[in-house]
């Protein structure tokens, strides 16, 4: 496959995966319980996740490392595995997908607040957040996926320790906003024009939102961010917002709700486009169908 920086510079639509939450809940996650330990006690369902992404048309596959970060793994007495739970990761998706998807590195917030908002100094964060990406790089990626920030500075402190550790890597960095009556912000007040320059300041080469809404909504997102962005945008919408029904949580927005909402994005100027909660194989099936 063409590297992601020629194939976005050629106008192309890159197909991402969907949620991994989700299917892990399916296979057994349980409350309390951290995803990544899968990679290390049940590789094969992180492959089998990855492969039904693949059959569905993903080009971008996601890895098992969305909390991999030794800040977060260590509120799990999990911090001295690392390494291993990263790399074991990477290897799963890798087996499932070989080279006919790119593997995307997930990282995402450590779940803590940088000073002065909390008790966080930001050379900590840094350092964690280079020793993940330094375990992914040794991995393999072909692409790191900086997802979910609400905090610009975490966010930032992040891309600038991948590009320490990885820079010839693509790096995708994404923030989930809340919609106000002054606009779309995160909950820590970051606007879509701040995080756009933000983050490509910072290193990133791709933009954009993923979380906190249906498709509608980030059609409007991504909207604003072609307003502000100088560089390409990546969308991954939910699948709707989440209800309670018979005492379980789900997403109402079915694969044809997603699709039907995919040509606005596309019209809006978005190159990458994936789902987040919610989301399923199925859903990326019909985004490919209307992609071809």
């Amino acid at each position: 496959m063409d590297g992601i920086r020629e194939r976005l510079a050629r106008g192309e639509v890159i197909l991402g995966d969907g949620a991994w939450g989700t299917l892990l809940i399916e296979r057994g996650l349980t409350a309390g319980e951290p995803p990544e330990l899968f990679n290390l006690n049940r590789p094969e369902v992180i492959e089998e996740i990855a492969a039904l992404y693949l059959d569905a048309g993903a080009e971008i596959v996601t890895t098992n490392t969305f909390g991999g970060s030794p800040l977060t793994l260590e509120s799990f007495a999990l911090a001295d595995r690392t390494e291993d739970i990263n790399a074991h990761a990477v290897a799963a998706v890798r087996r499932a997908v070989g080279d006919r998807a790119y593997v995307s590195a997930s990282m995402g917030p450590t779940g803590r607040l940088l000073r002065p908002f909390g008790d966080t100094e930001p050379a900590r964060m840094a350092a964690a957040f280079e020793r993940q990406a330094a375990a992914l790089a040794g991995a393999g990626v072909d692409l790191f996926c900086v997802e979910t920030m609400t905090d610009l500075n975490e966010a930032t402190l992040a891309v600038t320790a991948i590009r320490a550790v990885a820079p010839r890597v693509p790096i995708l960095a994404t923030m989930t906003f809340e919609k106000t009556r002054r606009g779309f912000f995160t909950i820590m007040g970051v606007s879509i024009p701040a995080a756009a320059r933000g983050l490509h300041a910072a290193g990133a080469d791709i933009v954009g939102s993923n979380c906190g809404f249906g498709i509608d909504t980030m059609i409007e997102i991504a909207r604003e961010f072609r307003q502000h962005a100088g560089v390409p945008i990546a969308i991954q919408a939910n699948a709707g917002l989440p209800i309670t029904s018979h005492g379980a949580t789900v997403y109402p927005e079915t694969p044809g709700d997603v699709a039907a909402g995919a040509p606005e994005l596309l019209a809006a100027g978005v190159q990458i486009i994936g789902g987040c909660c919610g989301t399923t194989p199925a859903h990326i099936r019909a985004l490919r169908s209307l992609i071809r």
